[in-house]
């Protein structure tokens, strides 16, 4: 029996390259009328996916396709930013060429969050997802550049074992490159020149999104969009490694309660009741609960109320998330309301231009379009962890002394689990297996 879309898909162990790392089968499962293609690359600095776009737009193609068949979608958009002009140059030639009247190209405006899935979905169709619900609901499939990539490849059999991320920050040579998933940061950086100051911090991501990495040993997973390397006292950094107890001091003591974080707050403005300044408030005087608590449960982590609106230099971004976390291992969720959404009227003026906010963040100085590094990168040894995505880690279906080849099968989802699949990314040795990770040396 021929094997569906979304088992090769499983098989291969795709997840969406692009934020969290959901397992991209069940996406393909379902059935809407729409796909879109989210090519808006919206954090400051990363500009992987507009070069992706230039460089495999027939793989691209295909893979919407692919998409669209399977889920019965009667349209597909490819949404990308008019400022990426060779992108968006290569993907109107490739429609003028293909001649299918299902697919259009929808030009975003400069703004952050543009790539967010819920800011998305209403930008092109004027659909509003459901609060803490996914764009399936409003018969949308959103799907990653490099996402699309590795389900076209998945259809020939071929499972992920590499990322394209860019290097960019205090780097002798800022580049889009694409390395073997599980590659050690260090290395990574090493390839191309290594950071040009001492004392440094890397972000794994955007500066608005991103985490900062506790060592440069850690590896990149299939979620690592970017490595920004930055000046350890940077004010993107300073906020990521803020400790708990010293950032629920600063809310009790400082936290003004001006509202900017609500009045900017991209979810709010799509008619969400996420109110970040009633959590601030609440928060710093350790009375939160009940349904205001719950609001922290709608807060997309987009960083809009920390790094662009407040005056205080807090972060109630850091905030919701000590608060979400409390609240899932509660079990608390998010019970949808009956009333209709209504989008804020005042939603377009209070776009956050993507400029005003590099210029903000301290980053403006490190923009520039990364050449694509063509050499072959190869790490030492490659740290292949069984958790990349969202749900259950992988089991480990190898010994430590196995050979194994690239694609190899070295990680399987749970039985009865939502997970991925994890495949050797080198030809090497397994050199260790633990319950997190697989480790694997290189063949010299």
């Amino acid at each position: 029996m021929t094997a569906t879309l979304a088992e090769k898909i499983r098989a291969a162990g795709v997840v969406g390259a692009g934020g969290a790392g959901f397992p991209t089968h069940v996406k393909v499962q379902a059935k809407v009328d729409t796909v879109l293609v989210n090519g808006a690359s919206c954090e400051p600095l990363l500009m992987s996916d507009p070069l992706l776009m230039e460089r495999e737009t027939a793989s691209m193609l295909r893979g919407l396709s692919l998409v669209m068949d399977s889920t019965g979608a009667g349209r597909g958009f490819f949404c990308l930013k008019g400022k990426h002009a060779r992108a968006m140059a290569q993907v109107r030639l490739a429609l003028a060429e293909l001649g299918d009247s299902r697919l259009a190209v929808f030009e975003l405006e400069d703004f952050y969050p543009a790539g967010d899935e819920h800011v998305l979905v209403h930008e092109v169709l004027g659909r509003t997802v459901p609060e803490a619900g996914l764009p399936l609901q409003v018969g949308v499939v959103v799907s990653n550049v490099e996402s699309l990539v590795n389900i076209a490849r998945a259809a020939d059999g071929l499972p992920v074992t590499h990322r394209y991320l860019t290097v960019a920050g205090e780097i002798r040579t800022p580049s889009v490159l694409k390395v073997p998933v599980g590659s050690p940061v260090d290395e990574v950086l090493a390839w191309v020149g290594g950071p040009v100051i001492e004392r440094f911090r890397v972000v794994d991501g955007g500066p608005m999104m991103g985490r900062v990495l506790p060592d440069t040993g850690r590896p990149v997973t299939k979620t690592t969009s970017g490595l920004l390397v930055l000046p350890e006292d940077h004010n993107v950094v300073r906020a990521k490694i803020m400790d708990p107890e010293k950032l629920r001091r600063l809310t009790q003591t400082v936290c003004c309660q001006c509202s900017q974080c609500t009045e900017l707050c991209p979810r709010n403005l799509l008619g969400h009741a996420l109110h970040p300044h009633k959590l601030m408030r609440g928060f710093g005087a350790s009375l939160l609960s009940g349904e205001t608590a719950k609001e922290a449960l709608l807060c997309s982590e987009c960083g809009i109320c920390e790094k662009f609106a407040c005056p205080m230099m807090i972060s109630p971004r850091e905030i919701n998330i000590q608060i979400k976390q409390q609240l899932r291992e509660q079990g608390v969720r998010w019970e949808p309301r009956e009333t209709p959404l209504q989008p804020r009227g005042v939603r377009k003026e209070r776009a956050v231009p993507t400029g005003r906010l590099m210029e903000r963040l301290d980053v403006a100085r490190y923009h520039g379009h990364p050449a694509f590094d063509e050499r072959t990168f190869l790490p030492s040894r490659v740290i292949l962890l069984l958790r990349q995505h969202i749900g259950a880690p992988a089991v480990p279906v190898v010994a430590v002394g196995d050979r194994v080849q690239t694609g190899d099968l070295i990680g399987e989802i749970p039985e009865k689990a939502l997970g991925a699949r994890v495949h050797a990314s080198i030809d090497g040795v397994v050199a260790s297996v633990t319950a997190d990770s697989v480790i694997i040396e290189r063949n010299h």
